[in-house]
């Protein structure tokens, strides 16, 4: 009898965090390495954001919380949904979780069976495959193009969709990409999705509020309020908030849903670190004005980081309409020798010589669905960003 679970041998690491890993342990051993791999904002958590935490402190509110979240941030969740994004949802129907990777477990956790299928847009978020692996279905990659913006077209999503079909996974703005679907492109895949009334919808909009020049964001359930009774609309404030460390995710949805949720979480880790709660409540209600400040600065690295690599040999990078990623295409150089004398086969031999000849660790993009790509975070200071883009510059200029 084998000790561990059968699960774990469709299960793989997580890409993104090993990359950080290994820049760490090189940093450690006197490594000059600028790491590019974390999706992590470099600002710090707002002070009336860290007030408030003090605040529940000093009113001792350090006792467990109901497992779907306290009463003032759920209420606080329905009415940013209703400020926001135009979705009417009474706070029952919202679920606070530790972080929106607990949000996303607990819902395949709670809705799939063994064969049922779950279509996720590729490149995608390392994570969402993994977890729907580990709770018994079937990832279903519906593979993008560079030519389209990386976005899932109507006609894919459609040749995607099979009888086992449970759910679609939405990400906009994404994480490896950066795209963006406008209005007009949710609605083309609504059109769809409306004629598989089997297919629920969940969307996670992590990064809604990171997107750049005039470019609106919309989430699928408020342009399409037909599908709002089989849509899951997951947040949270770890993005635009700079609260990564604090761990809370949200999400709003059909009531039989959370309930079912609720119950995978109470057996599971129960209600959030109460004090992070009481911080996203501030979060959410408090003053807006730095998250157009943080906005502004994230465009400017992002404008930075295409010009510069766009100007690296054999480097095509597009220009992403939101988040903090870049995803460009390392596909003319795959063949090239590396200075060590090694030959790029593949987009992660590229990341590993990068990192090798000039310390600069990426993410490589067969790891997120799709390649022969990489994935860089401009999370970081311009200073680091150029430096960076200079080094992939001359090792882009050293291959042949």
């Amino acid at each position: 009898m084998a000790f561990l679970a059968d699960a774990l041998s469709r299960v793989k690491p997580s890409a993104t965090i090993a990359v950080s890993q290994k820049a760490r342990e090189l940093k450690s051993q006197g490594r000059d390495v600028i790491g590019l791999g974390a999706g992590e904002p470099d600002f710090d958590t707002p002070d009336n954001v860290k007030k408030a935490a003090i605040e529940a402190i000093s009113r001792g509110e350090t006792k467990y919380t109901p497992v779907s979240g306290i009463q003032p941030l759920r209420e606080a969740i329905a009415a940013k949904f209703k400020r926001e994004n135009n979705l009417d949802y009474d706070w029952k129907q919202t679920i606070v979780a530790t972080g929106g990777k607990q949000v996303l477990f607990n819902a395949m956790m709670a809705t799939l069976n063994a064969g049922d299928e779950v279509v996720i847009p590729s490149p995608y978020w390392v994570s969402y495959p993994e977890m729907v692996s580990i709770c018994g279905g079937t990832p279903v990659a519906a593979e993008t193009s560079i030519e389209n913006g990386f976005k899932l077209t109507a006609d894919a999503l459609e040749k995607a969709i099979t009888p086992k079909t449970k759910w679609l996974i939405m990400n906009s703005p994404s994480n490896p990409s950066g795209a963006a679907y406008t209005e007009q492109e949710l609605k083309a895949l609504a059109e769809v999705l409306l004629a598989h009334p089997n297919v629920w919808v969940l969307t996670d909009d992590m990064y809604e509020h990171l997107t750049y020049g005039d470019f609106k964001f919309h989430t699928i359930a408020e342009v399409e309020p037909k599908l709002y009774e089989r849509t899951l609309t997951m947040n949270g404030v770890s993005k635009a908030y700079a609260m990564t460390g604090w761990r809370i995710g949200y999400a709003a949805g059909p009531i039989e849903l959370i309930k079912a949720m609720d119950m995978i979480q109470g057996q599971q880790t129960s209600g959030a670190c109460s004090i992070a709660q009481w911080a996203a409540v501030e979060a959410l209600n408090g003053p807006q004005d730095f998250v157009a400040r943080n906005k502004g600065i994230f465009q400017g690295r992002r404008d930075l980081v295409v010009s510069m690599l766009n100007q690296a040999k054999g480097i095509n990078c597009p220009v992403p309409e939101g988040a903090f990623y870049v995803y460009p295409s390392c596909a003319e150089l795959i063949g090239k020798t590396a200075p060590s004398g090694k030959v790029i086969k593949s987009d992660e031999d590229f990341v590993s010589e990068l990192l090798e000849a000039e310390g600069v660790a990426v993410v490589h993009g067969s790891a997120f669905g799709l390649g022969p790509n990489f994935r860089i975070s401009y999370a970081t200071s311009e200073e680091l960003l150029e430096e960076a883009c200079n080094r992939i510059q001359r090792f882009t200029a050293s291959l042949t």
